[in-house]
């Protein structure tokens, strides 16, 4: 069984959308649409944290609801790292991820104690009462959130430049993805899938099962807490709103256009949501009808997501 099946032109392509991406920065430069820089910095920002998701939901078969608290104590740790005086990523940016990771650890130790509906909502549970926890916290800002001064510096190189913060960010999702690509076919990922599969089975033969699903958990919350001080940087600002349960829904519709389970379903899922928004939010404010629309026939046409169409196969 594999969890990822990939389409036989699916490198080359994959090779050739790397290309173009690279490329990107200095072609909007040239035309003059250097605000597009930031957009597609963004898109890339949240399908890294889609991609965490993903690894959660499509690996390990968990729904969580709140996959957004994780991204944004990443976010919050990188603006009181700054606060306290810490301006270099190298180490924000980990202390972001352990953060996030540490608290993923916390909530996994008891959502994974339970099944169904009932992880679901002690997940959103957890995310809602760190949301609380940020809204009181003043020494934070409370409700206005914790600004950044500026971008960080990057091995001593400054994020404050769009083109800077895209390569970034365009490297950390290569990284995970490349990172996610691999777990599936090694054999922690193939012992995860069949757990996916067949829980009982795989308790009956052995398999430390509860083990196996904290780890993903941990590490898909570790990713998104990366994908949280990036939009930090990105925004110049850690906002109670990225760890409302509303930003749950919107990772999880993200993977489910993109498609559960496909190692790309979480970069496809985050580019046609925001762009979807970037391009029907001038014409009416009223766009989510349309995203209702597409998800509709998302289920009802491609139930495995946009990602499938392109020939990339869940196992």
């Amino acid at each position: 069984m594999a969890f990822y099946r990939p389409a036989r032109w699916q490198r080359p392509a994959t090779l050739a959308g790397l290309v173009a991406l690279v490329a990107l920065p200095a072609a909007l430069t040239a035309l003059g649409q250097e605000f597009y820089i930031g957009f597609a910095t963004r898109v890339l920002i949240f399908a890294l944290a889609a991609s965490s998701l993903n690894l959660v939901l499509g690996f390990g078969g968990m729904v969580s609801l709140g996959h957004a608290a994780f991204f944004g104590i990443g976010a919050y740790t990188a603006a009181i790292c700054q606060q306290a005086g810490i301006n270099e990523a190298l180490f924000a940016f980990p202390a972001a991820m352990a953060a996030a990771g540490l608290f993923a650890l916390l909530v996994g130790s008891v959502s994974l104690r339970t099944r169904g509906v009932y992880f679901i909502m002690i997940t959103l549970a957890f995310a809602q009462m760190v949301f609380y926890l940020f809204v009181s916290a003043r020494a934070w800002g409370g409700d206005d959130g914790l600004p950044l001064a500026g971008r960080m510096t990057l091995a001593g190189f400054s994020l404050a430049g769009d083109s800077a913060l895209f390569f970034a960010s365009l490297a950390a999702l290569t990284a995970a993805l490349l990172a996610f690509g691999r777990l599936a076919q090694a054999r922690f990922g193939r012992t995860l899938q069949a757990i996916r599969e067949n829980e009982t089975r795989m308790e009956a033969l052995g398999y430390p099962v509860f083990r196996y699903r904290l780890v993903a958990f941990a590490l898909g919350g570790a990713v998104a807490g990366l994908a949280g001080a990036l939009l930090a940087n990105l925004t110049g600002l850690a906002s109670p709103n990225l760890l409302q349960w509303t930003q749950s829904g919107t990772l999880l519709v993200m993977v489910i256009i993109g498609g559960v389970g496909a190692l790309y379903g979480g970069v496809v899922g985050a580019a046609v949501l925001l762009g979807l928004e970037e391009v029907l939010v001038g014409f009416t404010e009223h766009w989510h009808i349309v995203l209702g629309l597409l998800l509709l026939g998302i289920v009802l046409f491609a139930p495995r997501g946009v990602a499938a169409l392109f020939g990339e196969r869940r196992g």
